[in-house]
């Protein structure tokens, strides 16, 4: 079985910085920036929202992508962003959602049988 790999990009809220990343699994990947916030940059630059992201078939593939995008100036990243995500929205929102349909959990949902 062959290992997803993927190339993203991650901003903070003010969208000030832009991080170039590459991962096989982007939950996980994510989860990680959430939880050492300052990692990378100073508090204020908390990386927190998944912007775009890229899933290619081999290791090479995503080393080749990563290293050009790496390369882009803002604008070209900028530009990039907004041709997939025009509103810059947090994917992780979708991703996880994704995984709850691939792994077959029910969302909780309300009972209201149980209040007549």
């Amino acid at each position: 079985m062959r290992t997803k790999k993927f190339v993203y990009l991650v901003t903070d809220r003010n969208r000030t910085c832009i991080h170039v990343g590459m991962s096989t699994d982007l939950m996980k990947t994510m989860s990680f920036y959430r939880q050492m916030p300052n990692l990378f940059f100073d508090a204020g630059q908390q990386l927190t929202r998944l912007v775009y992201f890229e899933e290619l078939s081999s290791e090479s593939a995503a080393l080749e992508r990563f290293n050009l995008i790496n390369k882009f100036a803002r604008i070209q990243k900028d530009r990039l962003i907004r041709s997939v995500n025009p509103d810059w929205i947090d994917l992780t929102i979708g991703l996880d959602f994704e995984q709850v349909l691939i792994s077959g959990i029910q969302p909780m949902r309300a009972s209201f049988s149980s209040l007549s």
